[in-house]
């Protein structure tokens, strides 16, 4: 219908589904991002301005963040990379409407932990503890 209104969707309705891994609700997914690199190129008898070419397609380690439970899913996982094997996934991040709908999709392809942080203890805290795994990755494709 022309003209209808089409709001955002909101950062704080999403879902992460990891192959194999059942892990509850995550808090913070950051850092997908794409870049490509810039070769800048020049023969002697052109103007003072390079020419522009592509060059390698780089992709940022995405960081999942969630609540301590009692689940050693995703612990276990990088786990097995600390111990020589590293398995690759492919990690979807999915945005939900106010419905719970799927409205966006992006797919990570040969994702695997690079990095694990366990979560900060603090005897006059009271925020939740949370745990840390950076995932790098070969790739990412929104794919709605």
């Amino acid at each position: 219908m022309p003209g209808e209104r089409r709001d955002p969707y909101r950062n704080f309705r999403f879902r992460v589904e990891i192959e194999g891994i059942q892990q509850a609700g995550f808090s913070e997914v950051t850092g997908y991002d794409t870049s490509i690199d810039v070769i800048e190129y020049r023969e002697g008898n052109e103007p003072t301005t390079p020419r522009k070419l592509p060059g390698l397609t780089k992709y940022g380690n995405i960081t999942l963040k969630w609540g301590v439970t009692d689940s050693m899913d995703m612990y276990n996982w990088i786990l097995q990379c600390v111990e020589g094997t590293i398995t690759r996934k492919t990690v979807t991040i999915i945005a939900l409407d106010e419905t719970g709908a799927d409205v966006a999709t992006w797919q990570v392809n040969e994702a695997w932990p690079a990095k694990y942080t366990a979560p900060n203890f603090n005897g006059t805290g009271k925020e939740v503890a949370i745990e840390t795994l950076e995932l790098a990755h070969e790739g990412m494709r929104r794919t709605r």
